[in-house]
């Protein structure tokens, strides 16, 4: 769906489905362990989830799927959320 980017992240259990949702000026997280499983809002997501939404973000600049001001919304947001982050200049 438009402004839904999906990914799969590791954990020590296996295997987590992670979606960010943008809404208004704000991205909104969930996630899952298995396929049929509900989605559960994610209220703090960690910054390993935060830079694979940067990267999606990025990538999808350059096909014209995002506007390109989001990048810098996500960036302010990593910078703001995680001021020790190195990544996000």
């Amino acid at each position: 769906m438009k402004g839904e980017i999906s990914w799969v992240r590791r954990t020590e259990d296996g295997k987590l489905q992670v979606f960010a949702k943008h809404v208004g000026n704000r991205w909104l997280f969930f996630a899952r362990e298995k396929r049929f499983d509900d989605w559960q809002p994610v209220e703090n997501p960690p910054l390993e989830d935060w830079l694979e939404l940067l990267d999606s973000v990025q990538r999808r600049i350059a096909r014209r799927l995002v506007r390109p001001e989001q990048e810098a919304l996500v960036k302010k947001t990593i910078r703001e959320r995680f001021p020790d982050c190195e990544e996000v200049k």
